[in-house]
């Protein structure tokens, strides 16, 4: 007999038939595991469909996990990927996942593949059960099985647009699986995945709240919702669909939306902890700095431990960086794009002139230039007290914001032939706000914006794919054009006797 648990677990699909449940402490998504329930005695109340809920977003601020239980926080491999960042660390073989992608080295059994393939099918699996399981919880109300099925239909939606876009070939599973049927599974169509990312996100803005209370932040809005599906249109090239949707959360550019977005006046109080979910946030992910972590909570935290892994090496100066694992140095094509543009202090670090000019010192990363990222740097008034200070960063990252959503529509406009002075009032919006002059709302100035504006939030590479610009652009680090558009599929995905084909060229 299959007994299904739910549990903490990080499996792919070979092991996806576990979802984890846990309890909301201080925000809705600051999480601890509570132990494990067979899954056949769950879901008996409404309390326990919301624990289920929690769990279904759960993946989304994993950092530890997926089909090889290592670090795994996207940002990480992305940034690597891109020619924003190098993978740095201590040497050529520190997170040799990251090494791989930056080095455009990656193997089946060698990359960041796993996490992504495991924590993001574990997230499918989860928003399965969650949409299978509510219909037959008792007591729930009409409206709470309503916002739950959106929010389930939402996070699906989620999670395969991050397969699709970093798989392509995938399968598309929509119900829970029975452990017989895990080898079965065949890939689907991109297109008949992102048919159903439509379909999902489409079906849950109709679902959600246009807003949220401050006990539920994180939780997604119909906003967040929009701007999923706009941004999705684009991935597709539907140029016309796209616009018009991401017009809707976007509003009058420089003005408040509907939904109550406006760009931050201050650039760098974007990333501030003390700052979150402000007017500019549309989709965060919350981090909590106040669980006491120590190394024994593997595969449990919920704080950004990114934020650990950029900090310089060993650092000893006037602004505190110390105890940093040196990932992610910048590029210097990334300090040479940025020089002069007013957000170039609040995205890139210059420690090598840091120290020399106060007599502080670090250890220089593998691959470091002497730049590292500002956006997520360990600092000195963000530590907190509790646990150990590389394990309780407090920084969310904002997976999608205004100025995204605004250039994003940009550039729609001008694929699509649409309104060009308001492509351009988008354009001119995201620049009015560090003052900088307006420029021709053309697709390279749009595509130059995004660089300087998004620099190491984990968009490059995925913006230089679909524009077709990888193979020029990352060619200095080895991008392969026909095969490095897209990850291989985990070696373990492959093997016995599952219907899942590998990527071609891996």
């Amino acid at each position: 007999m299959n007994r299904k648990y739910i549990k903490y677990t990080a499996f792919g699909i070979l092991g996806a038939i576990g979802i984890s449940v846990s309890s909301c402490k201080k925000s809705f998504l600051e999480l601890q595991p509570q132990g494990e329930f067979l899954e056949s005695n769950y879901y008996s109340n409404p309390a326990e469909a919301l624990t289920a809920v929690v769990a279904a977003y759960d993946p989304l601020v994993t950092e530890t996990g997926g089909i090889d239980n290592t670090y795994s926080d996207p940002l990480g491999p992305l940034n690597s990927a891109s020619d924003d960042t190098f993978a740095g660390g201590g040497s050529s073989s520190d997170v040799p996942q990251w090494q791989a992608i930056n080095n455009y080295t990656m193997t089946p059994a060698l990359g960041p593949q796993g996490g992504f393939w495991g924590i993001n099918f574990q997230g499918v699996n989860r928003a399965d059960v969650l949409l299978a399981k509510l219909p037959q919880v008792p007591g729930l109300s009409a409206d709470l099985l309503k916002r739950y099925t959106a929010e389930g239909q939402f996070l699906r939606a989620h999670y395969y647009f991050d397969l699709v876009r970093l798989f392509k070939n995938v399968p598309l599973i929509l119900t829970p699986l029975q452990t017989a049927d895990v080898y079965k599974q065949p890939q689907a169509t991109p297109e008949a995945v992102y048919a159903q990312i439509e379909k999902d996100l489409t079906d849950a803005i109709n679902g959600l709240p246009t807003t949220v209370s401050a006990t539920e932040n994180g939780r997604v809005t119909k906003g967040a919702a929009i701007a999923l599906l706009g941004k999705v249109y684009l991935y597709e090239k539907k140029w016309t669909q796209a616009a018009s949707t991401l017009a809707q959360v976007n509003g009058t550019p420089g003005g408040t939306s509907g939904y109550g977005y406006h760009l931050q006046a201050n650039f760098g109080a974007i990333f501030d902890p003390t700052n979150k979910f402000n007017s500019e946030s549309i989709f965060e992910l919350v981090h909590s700095g106040a669980q006491s972590y120590t190394w024994n909570n593997w595969d449990q935290f919920k704080s950004n431990i990114y934020v650990q892994m950029v900090g310089p090496r060993n650092y000893k100066g006037p602004i505190y960086y110390g105890g940093g694992y040196g990932f992610c140095p910048i590029t210097p094509q990334l300090v040479t794009a940025m020089k002069g543009d007013p957000r170039y202090g609040y995205t890139i670090a210059n420690i090598d002139s840091l120290t020399k000019a106060t007599g502080g010192s670090y250890d220089q990363s593998y691959q470091g230039s002497g730049y590292y990222i500002q956006k997520y740097a360990p600092l000195l008034k963000n530590i907190v007290t509790t646990g150990l200070t590389d394990l309780n960063w407090p920084n969310d990252y904002i997976e999608i914001r205004l100025a995204d959503t605004y250039l994003m529509e940009a550039e729609a406009l001008v694929n699509g032939g649409g309104d060009a002075a308001r492509a351009l009032a988008l354009l001119s919006a995201v620049r009015a706000r560090v003052k900088l002059a307006p420029v021709a709302a053309t697709l390279a100035n749009i595509y130059n914006e995004r660089r300087l504006e998004l620099a190491t939030e984990g968009h490059r590479w995925f913006d230089l794919v679909r524009t077709g610009q990888a193979p020029t652009v990352l060619a200095f680090k080895g991008f392969k054009a026909g095969v490095n558009e897209i990850l291989p599929i985990p070696l373990t995905e492959t093997l016995n006797g599952t219907q899942i084909k590998q990527n071609p060229g891996y």
